[in-house]
């Protein structure tokens, strides 16, 4: 699933583009959960934002298209809406063509009014690289709960952004097992400050793609080349040597060095 890095390097790329055009024309796949493509057609895109995993465009009616990518969604310019995989499409007053593709239709589409959000986009915790997000906040908000601190993190409360992939690799740069139900204060600072560089990194190299992710110009990220930990079982850790493990929290398979990161 795109996290924050490949959300965020989506929107980079999307911004210079989409602001200031005008949707004149739109189409999407029969489902309820595309269905609300076509409720923006004749707005003027405003802003394009992102919070958390979510896509944010600003329109000039007040409202927001809010788009959730799934497991395989993929958002580009598209010469023309034949793709069988196409979810939605929204055509521009240049001629140009956004395309969302999603092969496994696990992503989706509403229209909202600015900043009224609902379900999990409306409880996510701050930004991780923004000034509100601080070891102190991090160490309170985990605090509170029991859960692991890997489940806390997907969970999007702590912290906004953070999936699978970006869980373990701060759990092992910060040496923490990412099965424990408390932090110390001092872990607290620790996690915050990998979570920030796991994730300013990958922002840099464009994403992580393992099979399906590709940024707006259908290119692949290159962060997977990069990754210290996630998928890497049974090899090395780059730390100790020792083979690193897996095991799965909460239903999630989760790779960690049981020498570093001892529970």
């Amino acid at each position: 699933m795109p996290e924050l890095p490949e959300v965020e390097s989506i929107r980079q790329q999307l911004e210079p583009w989409l602001v200031g055009r005008q949707i004149i024309s739109a189409g999407n796949y029969p489902s309820a959960k595309f269905s609300p493509a076509i409720e923006i057609i004749g707005m003027r895109v405003e802003y394009v934002n992102r919070r958390g995993k979510y896509l944010l465009l600003g329109l000039d009616d007040g409202r927001e298209l809010v788009i959730h990518l799934g497991m395989t969604g993929q958002l580009f310019p598209i010469e023309s809406p034949t793709d069988p995989h196409l979810r939605a499409w929204w055509e521009m007053d240049d001629e140009s063509i956004l395309g969302f593709r999603d092969v496994r239709r696990f992503g989706r589409i509403r229209v909202v009014d600015a900043n009224c959000y609902e379900g999990t986009l409306a409880i996510l915790g701050p930004e991780p690289l923004s000034e509100e997000f601080t070891p102190e906040q991090l160490y309170a908000a985990v605090k509170k709960s029991s859960r692991r601190i890997k489940t806390q993190l997907l969970s999007q409360k702590p912290v906004a952004g953070v999936g699978n992939i970006y869980a373990d690799e701060a759990c092992f740069r910060a040496g923490i097992y990412p099965g424990v139900r408390k932090l110390t204060k001092t872990q607290a600072k620790d996690l915050h400050e990998s979570i920030r560089h796991v994730l300013s990194v990958a922002v840099e190299n464009g994403g992580t793609t393992l099979r399906d992710y590709v940024n707006a110009e259908g290119q692949k990220g290159t962060n997977q080349h990069f990754l210290t930990c996630y998928g890497r079982w049974d090899e090395p850790c780059f730390n100790c040597g020792e083979p690193l493990r897996r095991t799965v929290i909460d239903n999630r398979g989760t790779t960690f060095c049981g020498s570093c990161q001892r529970r």
